[in-house]
């Protein structure tokens, strides 16, 4: 038998060099195919880059008849069909079977599978499901069916498709005794649990490899207002010069707009989504995989099997709706081992995004939804190892000394605290309240707030209620704490009964006997507030950080300078500006100019004493300037400005200016005020009585007179009473900037 399976081995690894040219296998690969030549159900969860497609490759060209692969998606198809060709001299080795051929190229396509010769047939679940398709295939002699992308059968997986929970009734159909592989980079414990019973898989080989990418480098970037944002990008990408990378949004305008900058600041870039047609999306794929463009930035309708092994960094625009989808998409950086840079812009209005994108969806669903995306907001706070906590969610153990300084939590270490006492309290809590509720409720429990649920339940005759706030911690404590014992393995979260927290045997032991333990607090993002919609705003992170004492001098100047003037301190520079100054250090007045909503005019008129202070504060901190950075806008917006400018001017209703412009009302007083705010004025005496009552206007003019920010969400919140709307806020607020600030 020994001697038998030795030489087994060896015709594997002879097939392995005559097919791919390679001298070993990685990692299981070798046990992972001789399990599927043995024609056992093998299920596969193995980290992208780690050569999962090898796995059902290899045993499809060493056995009799044609594998069957189902694909979720059309370009990852093609992909492999034409690396396949391109190793083998057979030119029908493999064929792909989907929406994206005509009638000619589907018979073709069935008569080489009749022919013999193929040995391997991509079909996307959907062409799966058509009754055609499965009597064609009853026709073939089938060798296996490889289930890749496995993850999409589950609900709770990151990308579920309704079709994938019909295959195994297809595979029925064709032909019950076949056997399967399941194949995914991520799977939660949940996860694999539902694609083996939806998979049937039958006393299945279970190979799971580690989720830890070594080579990759996690950051959290705070986002800040849109320019500011944009800004960080680019400088990042013109630092990365010629490198291959991927920015993921959450919608098609996102990309299309982000992909116009790169462009406009010399970077080679182009959008993906779902609303281009099949051919361009396929040449803009085509493109990146061969280097004609550098960035691609994508919707997730980009990426899933991408076989591109030297991107170097992957972006997140937005935070993901899981972290699985985290998971996959950064996964895509340094599939060839080396360096991968991952950085997600994190903000609380786009968590507030995805929650509003759910709220259609049926109760189940929408609770599952903000699970996930719970988890994603937990992942992007937390203060220790991005490592340890990715691994967790996965169901893996990570020591977070091995990350050697590849995330940004480890490189940038929090102070530790000594938690031993209050981590008693939670878990106390957590037992008197029979492991029945979740994270707030346990807090409000602890911190004795008396509450109709917690009434109702009489917890708070529980000797708990209120044990923790003598500790005079806040929320963020208490919630840094649970969120950091589950990592630890002193609770967990059960995800199947909507997140209620238990003990594990590692917790109740902790009960029985207490022992040190030190923990960091979350992060709190306060800047975190940028919004994909808005301009200006807080600093960024990495290069170019925001001095927070360099910025309280300016507002101080400000101040000082608005009194000389007599105007509101806004009206001088709008707050984005100023962290712009204080982000860059402008030290003449030239410098000044290249500050965000700053023009010449208002450079002369206000610029000198602001100059004259970050000069001499440079000078005396020793600050290293960056090297001078403009950001160039795309094209045409300086035509729409000038447009605008030229329309006001002719008195033409806004309305008209907007709709020639193919512009809403929004984006108009947006324009509007980037144009008052770098100096220049506009004339609405016309028009702003048609939208905003005289008397109502003399209200808002008083409020900007003495507010310092004249920011518009205070101002809708203090003048409620009112009824005045946003919009008409906004547009008297440009009116009282054009008249006061030019």
């Amino acid at each position: 038998m020994a001697k038998s399976k030795k030489v087994e081995n060896k015709d594997l690894k002879k097939a392995l060099q005559e097919h791919f040219g390679f001298d070993s296998f990685k990692d299981e690969q070798q046990q992972i195919i001789e399990s599927v030549l043995a024609k056992k159900d093998t299920f596969v969860i193995m980290p992208t880059g780690g050569g999962k497609s090898l796995c059902y490759q290899l045993p499809a060209l060493m056995s009799e008849g044609i594998a069957i692969i189902v694909s979720p998606l059309i370009a990852l198809m093609k992909n492999q069909v034409d690396l396949l060709r391109s190793y083998s001299d057979i030119e029908n080795v493999a064929h792909f079977l989907n929406s994206s051929l005509n009638k000619g190229q589907i018979k073709k396509v069935k008569e080489d599978l009749m022919g013999g010769g193929t040995k391997m047939l991509y079909v996307a679940p959907e062409t799966l499901t058509k009754e055609e398709n499965v009597e064609f295939l009853k026709q073939l002699k089938i060798s296996f069916i490889a289930v890749d992308e496995a993850h999409c059968i589950s609900e709770w997986g990151h990308d579920f498709r309704p079709e994938y929970r019909k295959i195994r009734e297809i595979i029925n159909d064709i032909d019950p005794k076949l056997h399967i592989i399941a194949l995914t980079a991520t799977a939660t414990p949940k996860v694999q649990d539902d694609i083996r019973k939806n998979l049937a898989l039958k006393n299945p080989n279970v190979f799971i490899s580690s989720f830890n990418r070594p080579n990759l480098y996690y950051e959290i970037v705070p986002k800040a207002k849109k320019d500011q944002t944009v800004k960080h990008i680019v400088k990042f990408i013109q630092q990365n010069r010629g490198k291959s990378g991927i920015i993921y949004t959450l919608n098609r305008k996102t990309t299309e707009d982000l992909a116009q900058l790169l462009e406009a600041n010399g970077i080679s870039a182009v959008a993906y989504h779902a609303g281009l047609d099949s051919k361009t999306r396929a040449d803009r794929q085509d493109k990146f995989l061969m280097e004609d463009v550098d960035v691609i930035v994508a919707t997730i309708a980009f990426g899933m099997g991408i076989d591109k092994p030297d991107i170097r960094f992957v972006m997140h625009y937005n935070i993901p709706k899981s972290i699985e989808n985290y998971y996959q998409e950064t996964g895509r950086a340094g599939r060839d081992g080396m360096e991968g840079k991952c950085l997600l812009y994190f903000s609380y209005k786009d968590v507030q995004k995805l929650e509003h994108l759910m709220r259609d969806k049926p109760l189940t669903e929408r609770e599952m939804g903000a699970q996930l995306i719970g988890e994603t907001v937990a992942y992007a706070e937390s203060a220790i190892c991005r490592r340890k906590v990715l691994l967790h969610y996965f169901g893996e153990e990570y020591d977070q000394s091995k990350c050697k300084c590849m995330c940004d939590n480890c490189l940038h270490p929090k102070e530790k605290i000594e938690v031993k006492d209050t981590v008693f309290t939670a878990l106390e809590a957590i037992r008197q309240l029979k492991e029945m509720f979740g994270i707030d409720y346990v807090i409000n429990v602890i911190l004795g707030r008396l509450n109709t649920q917690i009434q109702s339940f009489k917890h708070d005759k529980l000797k708990c209620f209120s044990m923790g706030a003598h500790f005079q911690m806040d929320d963020h404590f208490w919630f840094s704490l649970l969120r950091q014992m589950m990592v630890e393995g002193l609770i967990r979260k059960d995800i199947e009964e909507y997140g209620l927290i238990k003990l594990t045997d590692k917790g109740k032991d902790f009960l029985k006997k207490p022992y040190s333990l030190q923990l960091s607090l979350n992060h709190k993002f306060q800047d975190a507030d940028g919004d994909d919609d808005e301009t200006g705003g807080g600093g960024a992170s990495g290069s170019g950080a925001l001095d927070p004492t360099m910025l309280e001098m300016l507002k101080d100047l400000r101040k000082q300078v608005a009194k000389q003037n007599n105007v509101p301190p806004f009206v001088v520079f709008l707050e984005n500006s100023l962290e712009d100054m204080a982000t860059n250090y402008p030290t003449t007045l030239l410098e000044m100019e290249n500050i965000s909503g700053v023009s010449k005019g208002k450079a002369l008129k206000f610029g000198k004493p602001f100059v004259e202070m970050i000069a001499k504060y440079v000078e005396e901190n020793d600050i290293q300037k960056m090297d001078e950075f403009v950001m160039k806008s795309v094209m045409n917006k300086s035509g729409i400005k000038v447009f605008i400018i030229q329309n006001i001017d002719k008195k033409i209703p806004l309305e008209t200016i907007a709709k020639m412009k193919e512009l809403n009302m929004n984006d108009l007083l947006h324009e509007m005020e980037t144009i008052v705010s770098s100096g220049t004025k506009l004339n609405l005496d016309y028009c702003i009585n048609d939208y905003v009552d005289e008397y109502d206007q003399e209200d808002i003019y008083e409020y900007f007179q003495t507010s310092d920010r004249g920011n518009l969400d205070e101002a809708f919140e203090d003048l409620k009473e009112n009824n005045i709307t946003l919009e008409q806020l906004q547009l008297v607020r440009i009116k009282y900037m054009s008249e006061y600030a030019n």
